[in-house]
């Protein structure tokens, strides 16, 4: 582990020498990670992409992708796209990125079970905006809006997301 990497441990997330509070799934931490159970998976993730609203913020770091009004992200396990950007509408089941809540207003993607997803494994393992202190994702990890943002403009190629 280096300062570069975010690490989550059980007293909030570590990056750059400081301490940030995050939360994670409402199924706690897992080595056996399955579609749905609402676990965040333990390891080494890499981060792979930056998708934001350029509607409701500012572009966050020059290698961001702006979220479209037709943007989604496929959690059908059995699906070809499973576990990869969509385009809406699209047949099989799908998140919406471009949600009325700002919890997706920037999104970092994982590589958890990425870009050769296993059927199954679960999908969509992003870090992105909290709804509160405390309140639990469906897996991904989440962070302050402010704090995230602060993290974003400071994340290096090498940066990892490490679930302890």
């Amino acid at each position: 582990m280096t300062r570069n990497d975010i690490v989550i441990a059980p007293t909030g997330a570590r990056f750059c020498n400081r301490h940030f509070p995050c939360t994670i799934g409402r199924g706690g931490l897992t080595d056996t990670k399955s579609e749905g159970d609402g676990a965040t998976p333990r390891g080494v993730h890499r981060i792979v992409g930056l998708l934001y609203r350029p509607d409701r913020i500012a572009k966050p770091a020059n290698w961001a992708v702006p979220i479209g009004l037709y943007d989604g992200w496929c959690d059908e396990s059995g699906h070809e796209d499973y576990n990869l950007m969509v385009r809406r509408p699209f047949p099989a089941s799908h998140e919406t990125l471009r949600r009325a809540d700002p919890m997706y207003d920037v999104i970092l993607i994982t590589d958890w079970n990425w870009p050769q997803a296993e059927k199954g494994r679960g999908s969509a393992i992003f870090v992105h905006n909290w709804k509160g202190p405390g309140r639990p994702t469906a897996g991904c990890v989440a962070f302050d809006p402010t704090d995230l943002l602060w993290i974003i403009q400071r994340i290096r190629f090498e940066t990892r997301l490490i679930v302890l």
